[in-house]
């Protein structure tokens, strides 16, 4: 499989891994949590109504609060990637410390934040009397331990990018196994008798995650795959932190701009009706295994262009992912065809109801056009990333989602009268549209000598290669 080890237990990744040794154990991981991540939300559901809307609200919080984790988290992949590749391994403990260190005091500086206005929030979205204290209860216990994720998001990117993505997909499966678990104790099982509730799920959760933390943990020591000790800060690597931080903005204002631009176009849903809705809501289910796929190889290929950049391999780096394009896409479409094929029976599944039944249908025809632009989009995008090129992603992503996306949706599904199904073929204009302008960015090759490491180091890298 191409597999090698050096001195520090890494394992070597060139433009011959095979894509599927990275992407597989991702695809399988997502999957894990797209079957599972609503675990809480099922079993509270058996246990109080009030609950249900109430853990949801706080997700909604834990969501924002996750996608600021990830600023360091996302840097950490790609700067880990790159001088992996650049084998300068003399410098990865230093690397390691730095972003275990930095995303520590942002996650406990933003669980204390998020705790202190947790009144705030709650009056901000408006929560309804008898959901507020379930919110605000797992709020203090989830938001408030939110650093244990931000921890985690860092660990699974280092990782991922020393080769090991199989621990990501056991450590996914392990923690949700034993949420379920936790959950069970306090809602139906031995601590029932505690009434706890909402604050036993909170505490479930946290467990795990806790649990989680430490599994990683022990794995990157027992692999010997670095150290972690805060020496290597000394003297502190700021010119580091500030191009990781230069990485990690951008990235967390782009999926917040289209978190922001997917909200607004469920706020023309939302308008539609409710079988719209339900409809919109049946078909993001079936529409996530072909989602989960593309991103799963998408995230690998970054992996890739990451070492590849890193060594210097900038023309390998520019072939391999266009040769990854020729695997996902083609698997994508068919995964989107044939979830269209099959939904007049799959959304059985969920509702008898004829006409939201004919609605998924429509989504699901026009989500063909979707998933090719948003595997378009993904690859590109994440390989743009991955070699240093992380701004340009960025204003496409604004100029596309609101000046593109937005208004087509509203024109087909609101002025044109489609329906939902114009809203997702607004989406589909917006993916397919950016997908073709990034991948000219890469073909243009515009991307060339943005990588983050430096040249001392390149030229070190070829005087031992020589």
């Amino acid at each position: 499989m191409g597999r090698s080890f050096n001195s520090n237990r890494t394992i070597n990744i060139d433009e011959k891994t095979p894509l599927l040794l990275l992407a597989g154990p991702m695809f399988l991981e997502f999957l894990l949590n797209t079957m599972l991540n609503n675990v809480d939300t099922i079993m509270l559901s058996h246990y109080d109504e009030a609950a249900v809307g109430a853990v949801g609200n706080a997700n909604t919080i834990m969501f924002m609060m996750n996608i600021l984790f990830n600023v360091i988290a996302t840097a950490t992949s790609v700067v880990v990637a790159q001088y992996l590749g650049a084998k300068r391994f003399d410098k990865m403990n230093m690397i390691y410390t730095l972003s275990i260190a930095v995303n520590f005091v942002i996650g406990v500086i933003l669980s204390g934040a998020f705790c202190a206005a947790n009144p705030l929030i709650m009056m901000f979205l408006h929560v309804s009397d008898s959901m507020r204290p379930y919110s605000m209860t797992y709020i203090y216990i989830v938001g408030g331990t939110g650093f244990l994720s931000a921890i985690f998001n860092v660990m699974l990117q280092i990782l991922r990018c020393n080769g090991y993505t199989m621990i990501g997909m056991c450590v996914t499966f392990a923690i949700n196994i034993l949420n379920i678990f936790g959950n069970y104790l306090f809602l139906y099982g031995p601590l029932k008798f505690l009434n706890m509730g909402v604050a036993g799920v909170a505490i479930s959760t946290v467990a795990a995650r806790a649990i989680a933390v430490v599994a990683v943990f022990i794995f990157f020591f027992a692999r010997k795959i670095g150290k972690i000790s805060i020496t290597y800060l000394r003297p502190f690597p700021g010119k580091l932190l500030v191009k990781m931080i230069k990485i990690g903005l951008p990235t967390a204002g782009e999926n917040l701009t289209y978190n922001l631009y997917q909200t607004t176009l469920l706020s023309f849903v939302n308008a539609m009706g409710d079988d719209a809705v339900n409809a919109r809501s049946y078909c993001n289910t079936l529409i996530s295994f072909a989602f989960i796929f593309s991103n799963a190889c998408a995230m690998s290929t970054q992996i890739i262009t990451g070492h590849l950049v890193g060594a210097g391999k900038q023309d390998e780096a520019y072939k391999r992912v266009f040769r990854t394009l020729r695997i996902s896409l083609p698997i994508t479409i068919a995964l989107a065809s044939f979830n269209a094929l099959l939904c007049r029976y799959s959304l059985q599944l969920f509702t008898q109801n004829q006409n939201i039944i004919i609605l998924g249908q429509m989504i699901m025809i026009a989500d063909i056009f979707v998933e090719t632009g948003r595997c378009l989009n993904m690859t590109f995008v994440n390989s743009l990333k991955a070699a240093g090129a992380y701004i340009f992603p960025l204003i496409a992503g604004i100029l596309s989602n609101w000046g593109l996306g937005l208004s087509t949706g509203y024109f087909l599904g609101v002025f044109a009268g489609i329906g939902v199904a114009g809203i997702y073929l607004g989406t589909a204009t917006d993916e397919c549209i950016r997908g073709l302008i990034v991948m000219y960015y890469w073909y243009k090759k515009k991307w060339f000598g943005k990588s983050v490491v430096e040249k001392k180091d390149k030229l070190l890298l070829e005087e031992k290669s020589s």
